[in-house]
Order: C-alpha cells, then structure tokens, then sequence
C-alpha cells in the first residue's frame, strides 16, 4: 500500500526543496528511499507510487519536480508511464533508478523520455548529485548504464571515427557532468551558439544522435574517463 505526505506538507515550503515522487513496487525499496531523502536537507518526498499507472495519477495529483522510476513492475511498467508523462506534458523529470541495466531495458526509457538512469548500487551521495542535476533537466548516466547504451547509439558507418578537437573534448566532458549549454558557455567563455556548434560537430564525430548517446560512446572510447 503506498502512502503520501500529509497534505499541509506536501508542498515544500522552500524554494530549494526538490519534492520527489518514489515509484517501485517493493514497499522495502520504498520506504528506504523516502528515509533516505527524507533526511537529507534540500529534498522533500511527496508520495509513492507501487506501478506506473499509480505513478501517472501521483504525478498528476502530487507536481513532484523528480520522479525516481523503477522499470519493471507488475500493473504498469516504467517505460510506458514514461512515454505517457512525456505526452501529457508533465513538468516532471524522470529519473530511472533500477536492477537493470540490459539494452532492452535502458534504451526504451531513454526514448521514453527519462532524464537519467541510474542503478540501485549507486551511492546514496551520487544519487543525491543525480537527483539535483535532473531537476534541472540535465541528462545523468552512470558509466556503466552509459557502455551498455553504446551498440545502440554507435552508427555503423565511417562517421564516428574522427578525433575530437581538445575544445570538443573540453564540451563534452562538461556535457557528462551534466553541464547546460549556457553553464558551458560561461565557464568556456564563449557563447551559447558556439556550443550548439561544438555539439553538432561532437555528434557527427561520435555517430551519436543527442547528448546522452555522446556521452555514452565518450565513455566507451576512453574520451571521458
């Protein structure tokens, strides 16, 4: 049975505070996370969620600004509750923090629209790191998830063997961290547009289709340590 914030709590009363939705179908998992988050100063767990279709009606009742995302649960897989908050516009990032990290199961969900993913092994501090960037709709992969997303993302063509320049390297490395265009921007000290440009000719020379992709073949290829 899932349970919620009392309603007088359910909005964060400070700006700062990251609410969050828990959606996986073990109670364990669940009352772990909220624990967790709970404790930590800045984030503030608003409800669970025990499938994905309770997880639609939560987001919907609820406004979290994260939703951590298990992906295989019975009544209601993550990916297609995904791809239905997606659809439906809402505000919410969804961070996939699962067991499974095969391609079946990580490169739907990154279709699908999650922000991130991330295994159940992280480190309660990485997955705190990972929460505040997905707030602010920055891409997160853990390495590992990144190598497996790797065969899907790689073209098969020429393209993808050329080196990239040291800025190309410096933008990407910084796209990895989860850095926005115009941080990027600033900390390089060139302009919003001139990123846009280094990332084109980053995703020509990697074969990667979007920001996730390069990361993940920059891993892969030893680019990003």
């Amino acid at each position: 049975m899932t349970h919620d914030a009392p309603a007088h709590d359910a909005v964060p009363q400070d700006d700062a505070v990251i609410s969050l939705l828990v959606v996986d179908d073990h109670p364990v998992v669940r009352d772990g996370l909220r624990g967790m988050f709970d404790s930590a100063p800045g984030f503030r767990v608003l409800g669970e969620a025990a499938d994905g279709v309770e997880a639609l009606a939560r987001a919907a009742a609820l406004d979290p600004d994260v939703i951590l995302m298990d992906l295989r649960m019975p009544g209601g897989g993550g990916v297609d509750a995904i791809r239905e908050l997606s659809r439906r516009g809402f505000r919410a990032r969804v961070l996939v923090l699962t067991t499974y990290d095969t391609d079946s199961d990580t490169i739907p969900a990154i279709e699908a629209g999650a922000t991130g993913y991330l295994l159940k092994d992280a480190p309660r501090e990485e997955l705190f790191t990972a929460v505040r960037a997905a707030a602010q709709g920055r891409t997160v992969l853990s390495p590992a998830v990144a190598s497996r997303l790797v065969s899907a993302v790689r073209t098969p063509a020429a393209p993808g063997n050329e080196p990239l320049s040291a800025r190309e390297r410096e933008v990407l490395a910084l796209v990895a961290k989860g850095t926005s265009n115009r941080e990027i921007a600033r900390e390089l000290f060139i302009s919003e547009a001139t990123v846009k440009t280094h990332l084109t000719h980053i995703f020509g020379k990697l074969g990667a289709k979007d920001r996730a992709a390069a990361v993940a073949v920059g891993y892969d290829r030893g680019i990003l340590g």
